[in-house]
């Protein structure tokens, strides 16, 4: 009986609800909930502020071609109210489009292209903006100049965050000291701090892994502090390309076979895809059981499902690398040495930078790097510092992919201390780790740790790996001279003094100890220097047979990226891209050989110590040099070492044997 009546009551209630109902703009979305964008805290909003700013002024001087140099001040006005300035040398930006860069939210150019850069979504330097006016009611002061215009512009402006559209307050031209570049100026409400997530070690990373750079910075006390470029290459120019098929959703393939206007699947896998040659779309189509004359607008759910299944079907060329911008080894270890140099460290690792991989059809690659010993503290967790894009991440180390892979590492096999095998381990290192990707998958918009995907942290975890075994050589390298420096000490210098000595009071000649060096000795010892003069490293190799019978055997010589060797004391047996082999015919008992030659092509600090290995002789008489990996039983002495290690307590790291047994601590020689 009451049914009429209460249809009545509840569709007034959905008709009130239906008033109440309407759609908000992205910009007051974000500006009521800006921790998204990450300012949540005072101190992490002055650091944010900062950090967008700077980034968008390195992508612009980067795609113009420019040499960066970038200026930051930070000034306080009010408690806990700061102005922000940032300016740059880059190209300007036109008028028509200075509203919209700095007042408008999800407005840019990168969106949409798969390039590696810094920025990709349009929010970062509006956000700032909407952050300043929200919190101190100021608009924001900007100032820009291209190389065509006769005078630069000022502006203020704000953003209106019901329609996400800029509301120019004043504008006017001025006479400018500099041909091109802008500053942004905006009031903000902040703290600010000193430490690990401060805007000065923000700074400092960015630094390190952007050595092209040249950065002033000013704080609230005055004191001005300038991270000078470490060199004057540019980073590579990233092109833009077209998604790689392998690992793409099938939601997003559907999408694209709707929106393509291509008539055939054949025509559409070849031109919407990057590495599908025709051949390889006739291949894919085949494997799916999809002719190739079908149309992509009518494909079926089970259709795309059946096509991306096919992929692993079908031999697909890795994405290419022009879209990505890696740091590169020698520019890693310039980046280290100009701005850790201060800590004096004994040891940098030879970067590590691997090849380009996919995940989601977005290329990436990774680099890492390992810095050792000198004042870098001892009993404290090692320093991991983590980027993306070239781009330092301060904040939710934890939450990082990267993080997880340093602590998936049993370090003690490496040289470093760490309880139980896991978690981050303890001793005098640093560890740098560089993802580049033309999408990096952020955990949150405010762009502070990287989301665990399995294929990054496949690829960091190798990485690292490959650095730490260089890490290993160097220790276990340094361990074994030092053991038996004392004995040789002794052999060389007390035993001949004594001998003299006693002769000389039996009144008789000095004996011949050279045997009886040899049977205490009994090894193969190899000194080493590099020294810098001019243009030029020079390398000296000296190997002492002080074993009972002559030795043959070979040295193997790692040179450097990008240096060249010439002038030859012994000409080498072979000398091909970066490696040089020396076949030493019989070194007889108690003899020595020296091999001198000089690496051109490099700037100074570009090498540490020499990198060299042994062949063809056993290993355990062998001070000063590591045995060749895959040098004919060694190998197999070597994995029974290591493999002895990963059972000890019953517990075998089946990933780790296989890692140690397919993949060579250095290029192979064959």
């Amino acid at each position: 009986m009451h049914l009429p009546g209460m249809c009545l009551q509840m569709s007034s209630v959905a008709e009130r609800m239906a008033k109440n109902q309407k759609a908000i703009s992205v910009a007051e979305f974000f500006e009521r909930n800006r921790q998204i964008l990450g300012f949540d805290t005072l101190t992490k909003s002055l650091l944010t502020a900062v950090k967008e700013a700077v980034d968008n002024s390195l992508d612009a001087c980067e795609e113009a071609g420019i040499l960066p140099e970038i200026s930051v001040s930070i000034k306080k006005i009010l408690k806990d109210e700061y102005r922000v300035i940032v300016e740059d040398n880059g190209p300007g930006i036109v008028r028509r489009q200075v509203p919209n860069v700095f007042g408008r939210l999800l407005y840019g150019s990168r969106f949409h292209t798969i390039r590696q850069s810094r920025g990709q979504q349009g929010i970062g330097i509006s956000a700032v903006v909407m952050y300043s006016q929200l919190t101190t009611g100021h608009p924001a002061r900007i100032k820009t100049k291209t190389e065509e215009m006769d005078a630069a512009l000022t502006m203020q402006l704000m953003l209106d965050t019901k329609t996400n559209r800029p509301v120019i307050q004043k504008e006017d031209y001025f006479t400018w000291d500099r041909d091109h570049g802008t500053s942004i100026e905006v009031d903000m409400k902040a703290r600010y701090v000193a430490g690990r997530q401060s805007v000065f070690e923000y700074l400092k990373g960015t630094a390190l892994v952007n050595p092209h750079a040249k950065i002033i910075y000013k704080g609230p006390d005055g004191v001005k502090y300038t991270f000078d470029r470490a060199t004057t290459e540019m980073p590579a120019p990233t092109m833009e390309i077209k998604p790689h098929p392998k690992g793409i959703e099938v939601g997003k393939f559907l999408n694209m076979a709707k929106a393509t206007k291509n008539k055939k699947m054949l025509s559409f896998l070849h031109t919407e895809f990057s590495r599908v040659s025709y051949r390889v779309a006739k291949d894919i189509c085949d494997a799916a059981g999809i002719k190739p004359e079908m149309n992509p607008r009518r494909l079926t759910l089970q259709d795309a499902r059946n096509i991306l299944k096919s992929l692993d079907k079908v031999r697909i060329m890795a994405p290419p690398t022009d879209c990505l911008s890696p740091i590169g080894p020698p520019l890693i270890r310039k980046g280290l040495k100009n701005i850790l140099g201060s800590m004096k460290p004994e040891f940098y690792a030879p970067p590590i930078t691997r090849e380009p991989k996919v995940y989601g059809g977005h290329p990436f690659q990774v680099e890492v790097g390992i810095v050792y010993g000198g004042e870098i503290p001892k009993d404290k967790p090692v320093s991991i510092y983590r980027f993306a894009n070239r781009v330092p991440l301060l904040y939710q180390q934890g939450a990082c992919i990267t993080t997880k892979a340093v602590e998936s590492i049993d370090w003690r096999r490496y040289g470093l201390e760490q309880r139980g095998g896991k978690g981050i381990p303890y001793g005098p290192a640093i560890i740098l780790i560089h993802v580049a990707s033309t999408q990096i998958p952020f955990t949150s918009e405010s762009k502070e740790a990287i989301a665990a995907i399995p294929e990054i942290q496949e690829e960091i975890e190798l990485a690292l790996k490959a650095c730490a075994r260089r890490l290993k050589t160097h220790l276990s390298r340094k361990e074994k001279k030092e053991k038996n420096r004392v004995k040789f000490q002794i052999v060389q210098e007390i035993l001949p003094q004594i001998a003299e000595k006693s002769a000389t009071i039996i009144n008789k000649p000095v004996p011949d100890l050279r045997g009886t060096i040899t049977q205490i000795m009994n090894v193969v010892w190899i000194d080493d220097a590099l020294k810098f003069k001019k243009d030029r490293y020079s390398v000296f190799i000296k190997i002492h047979n002080y074993t009972p019978s002559g030795k043959k055997f070979s040295i193997h010589y790692l040179l450097p990226e990008k240096g060249f060797p010439m002038n030859f004391s012994i000409s080498p047996t072979e000398s091909r891209g970066q490696k040089v082999r020396w076949d030493l015919k019989r070194i007889p008992s108690t003899e020595a050989v020296e091999i001198n030659f000089d690496i051109i092509g490099l700037e100074k600090g570009d090498m540490d110590e020499n990198e060299f290995y042994v062949s063809g002789i056993p290993p355990v008489i062998v001070i000063g040099a590591e045995p060749l990996p895959g040098d004919w039983n060694v190998a197999k002495m070597k994995v029974d070492e290591e493999v002895e290690d990963m059972t000890e307590g019953g517990e075998t790291d089946v990933d780790e044997m296989d890692d140690i047994l397919d993949e060579p601590e250095v290029g192979e020689y064959d």
